[in-house]
């Protein structure tokens, strides 16, 4: 390659990439999409319902522009752009920024703190913030923010779960890890002859029950509380270990396993879904960020290739395991039980 076409452009928009998303993170903060969704605004309006001082108002708008976040009139109002007015709007029933909030409070300044983790292999959240859930679901309002943040990640996989799977050969699910219970809500909806229900620690069942009543699937789907290191898990025709297995250990990872094996009867099913590593480890940035990311808040997670996880579950038991993408991050990794156990 000739030195005189090489250029460091995209190492240095790749080393002031977090310049564009504290912008961002700093917006959904401020409620300037919120403030927006009633119409479009002058500068002097919008910074005055948003707290921004005069100063830095005209450069933070005009970049919100700049990067596809906002529109401005001809006249110098200021709108929404048509993907920040669905999803970044906290009175529609589509908003995504409760996962911003918690990465704007949390997983900016814990990046931060990368380099301490690669030198120590120790978490930097001050305790392991995977494992420790009890002091996290213990206070309402960052028990909240962390089950709405799993919503907003869990509902575009759910949707394409409801598509990609074949639901009309079970009768009953259980979600494993299901916070608010986004996933059986979305399956139940979808198919009227599915109940079931959602399995986690049990401060989590009023926000659960109450997310299922707002659905109208209260007559199908329950709550199962449980810790799944002490309890087994509620048998279904359908187990779904959904970005669970990516918190812990291999130790930990093949026991759930074998806990989901365990449970399930011998025609059931096991559906893993991750954001999946490529097996060659080349090309999929956003799951070995992610596994980062479980460097950063956990004492051994670690996120893995489909490879890996189909070899996990042929040693507990499983055989003619498939692989199959659900969204442009996150794939699933399932098979039916039916071939794997002889009676």
């Amino acid at each position: 390659m000739k030195l005189d076409i090489v250029t460091p452009d995209r190492i240095l928009e790749l080393g002031h990439a977090f310049r564009a998303c504290k912008t961002l993170l700093s917006a959904v903060e401020l409620g300037v999409f919120t403030v927006l969704a009633d119409g479009a605004l002058d500068r002097e309006r919008l910074t005055e319902r948003t707290g921004v001082n005069a100063r830095g108002a005209r450069d933070f708008l005009d970049a919100l522009v700049a990067l596809g976040m906002l529109t401005r009139h001809e006249d110098g109002r200021y709108a929404n752009s048509a993907d920040t007015d669905l999803y970044l709007d906290r009175n529609k029933p589509t908003y995504m920024g409760s996962l911003l909030e918690r990465i704007n409070d949390q997983d900016y300044r814990i990046w931060g703190s990368l380099t301490a983790a690669l030198r120590t292999g120790k978490p930097q959240y001050g305790t392991d913030a995977v494992s420790n859930y009890g002091p996290r679901y213990a206070e309402e309002t960052s028990r909240e923010q962390f089950v709405r943040g799993m919503t907003v990640r869990t509902r575009p996989v759910a949707k394409a779960l409801a598509s990609n799977f074949p639901w009309t050969d079970y009768n009953t699910l259980i979600d494993i890890g299901t916070a608010q219970g986004c996933l059986p809500v979305q399956i139940a909806q979808a198919y009227p002859h599915m109940s079931g229900g959602g399995f986690d620690l049990p401060p989590l069942i009023s926000t659960f029950e109450s997310y299922v009543q707002k659905h109208g699937m209260s007559n199908r789907l329950r709550f199962y509380p449980g810790d799944f290191f002490n309890d087994p898990l509620p048998a279904a025709d359908v187990l779904v270990l959904g970005r669970v297995l990516h918190n812990w250990d291999l130790a930990t990872k093949k026991m759930l396993l074998k806990k989901a094996y365990d449970a399930l009867p011998p025609a059931g099913a096991l559906i893993v879904y991750e954001r999946l590593i490529d097996d060659e480890r080349r090309v999929n940035a956003t799951g070995l960020l992610s596994s980062l990311q479980m460097l950063l808040s956990s004492t051994g997670g670690f996120d893995f290739t489909g490879a890996d996880c189909a070899g996990w579950m042929r040693e507990t038991g499983f055989r003619d395991i498939r692989l199959e993408p659900l969204t442009m991050e996150q794939s699933m990794v399932w098979r039916e039980l039916v071939s794997a156990r002889r009676w």
